[in-house]
């Protein structure tokens, strides 16, 4: 049997997707850690274990942030693409995905089943999912905690556009004995309005759809389809989504061969 798999090693988690020719065989995520060049040999050997050994019966696609260190892949793509790809698969339609990451954060509007534009915030992390890890650390808390506070609370401003100085604010709503929850609660919409100005200025085009890690939080999708006016659709697989794409196109390669 030939497999056919994804890896999107992005810059917090790897994520990993193994199809047959007709279905989903594994998927598993992975810390990135320090190095990607470890982070990519240790998906080699999990795939090992697991009787999938990379350099046999398999073709092997990459993705993400730390693409380039995977040295058994049969071929690289872009994260816009796989993004697309694998965000269509899961939606089963044509429409706009919103992939908040660990470093970035990606709209992208598929048309025909492919990226058709796309944009990206800026090279400062606010925005995205580390941001959220950051400020979870200074209130000492893990992000599951950090939504359910943020839950029970009433958003306090968080305005600045730079994670830095964001968490100066943070800090002197700390020293002004503010609820933790209250917080929370705005650190969470700072991360919202961003993601949400990001979808403006780019254009929403069909049903919204949110990939990555944060996709499964409740409470964030909650507030960013209060946001954006709109419902935003998720899947149990959309942290998968880059992975999921990676292995589409992977599938693919053999078709065309």
């Amino acid at each position: 049997m030939i497999y056919y798999t994804g890896i999107d090693i992005g810059s917090t988690a790897s994520k990993v997707v193994v199809l047959s020719d007709t279905e989903l065989v594994d998927r598993f995520v992975l810390p990135t850690g320090w190095s990607s060049k470890e982070t990519a040999a240790g998906i080699a050997d999990r795939l090992a274990q697991a009787g999938r050994p990379v350099d046999r019966d398999m073709v092997t696609v990459a993705t993400g942030y730390g693409r380039v260190s995977v040295d058994y892949a049969d071929k690289t793509v872009t994260e816009i693409t796989c993004h697309g790809r694998g965000g269509y698969a899961l939606m089963g339609q044509d429409g706009t995905i919103v992939d908040i990451g660990g470093q970035d954060t990606k709209v992208i509007t598929v048309e025909h089943g492919a990226p058709a534009s796309f944009l990206m915030n800026d090279k400062c992390s606010a925005g995205t999912g580390k941001f959220l890890e950051i400020m979870a650390n200074r209130l000492g808390v893990g992000m599951e905690e950090l939504f359910t506070l943020a839950a029970q609370g009433r958003p306090l401003a968080i305005s600045s556009m730079c994670t830095v100085f964001a968490e100066s604010e943070v800090i002197s709503h700390i020293g002004a004995g503010e609820r933790r929850e209250d917080i929370a609660a705005g650190v969470v919409d700072s991360v919202v309005n961003k993601v949400s100005g990001l979808c403006q200025r780019h254009g929403v085009k069909g049903q919204l759809f949110l990939t990555g890690g944060l996709c499964d939080s409740a409470y964030l999708v909650r507030r960013l389809s209060e946001k954006l006016g709109s419902p935003v659709g998720t899947h149990p697989m959309g942290r998968y989504a880059g992975a999921l794409g990676a292995a589409l196109i992977a599938r693919g390669r053999k078709a065309a061969n």
